[in-house]
């Protein structure tokens, strides 16, 4: 089974640190987001990948190149103007004629979750979503409502109620009927599929997981991938 890693935006919100360096090469801990990405999936057997690259594109195929270094094969679907999360993956369509099935990740993401709980999941639909517990950005507060005493304080809890799209789906063949040429599929084919009910939601309570929108959202990613190195060496 291939992965595709969507590495086509702008990134402004990282400017100026994306105005020379595309979002998939921002370095975490001392490693790009986009080799974090690649080691991941590759600990769950995944060898091939296609790169759908836009922004700055010339240097994601200088710094990865075909997959040697990392141990993989990368294929690259290019766009030469902005064509949305859909309309990338779309455009990589002759790149994944052959697979059944493939994953598709933001390419801003960084994560713990085990993607193969999706493949178990998918069972006749034609997509399946991860999604994760919605963190909040705030400490917050218990306290009894009569007498107003505080009991507790919780510091940016996950909110059990609520779910974020974690930015990594499983999609069978038929996706691509449903895809726009120039598009995000988040606005114009997610809901399409759940009008058909094609997609279902494979909930991750407790995983790591991060989305890199933000200068701060960066320094916080270098809290997370400390506690995958930890992981590795066979810490708690």
């Amino acid at each position: 089974m291939k992965a595709v890693i969507l590495s086509g935006g702008y990134g402004k919100r990282l400017r100026p640190l994306t105005n020379t360096v595309p979002k998939p090469l921002l370095e975490v801990g001392g490693r790009p987001i986009i080799e974090w990405q690649i080691e991941w999936l590759k600990s769950y057997g995944i060898k091939e990948f296609v790169i759908c690259a836009g922004y700055l594109k010339e240097k994601i195929l200088e710094a990865v190149g075909g997959g040697n270094r990392l141990g993989v094969k990368l294929g690259y679907a290019v766009e030469d103007e902005p064509l949305g999360t859909g309309g990338a993956l779309k455009n990589a369509k002759h790149l994944l004629s052959l697979e059944k099935m493939f994953l598709v990740v933001n390419g801003d993401i960084l994560t713990n979750l085990n993607p193969l709980k999706m493949v178990e999941r998918i069972n006749g639909k034609m997509a399946v979503m991860a999604v994760t517990p919605l963190q909040s950005p705030y400490g917050v507060v218990d306290f009894d409502r009569q007498s107003l005493v505080v009991k507790r304080f919780r510091e940016k809890p996950k909110l059990a109620d609520y779910y974020v799209n974690a930015g990594v789906y499983l999609f069978t063949s038929e996706i691509f009927d449903y895809l726009p040429s120039v598009g995000d599929m988040e606005k114009q084919t997610f809901p399409h599929l759940a009008e058909k009910e094609l997609i279902l939601a494979e909930p991750y309570e407790d995983i790591q997981w991060i989305s890199i929108d933000s200068h701060k959202d960066l320094e916080e990613a270098v809290k997370l991938v400390d506690v995958f190195r930890y992981a590795e060496v066979g810490g708690a």
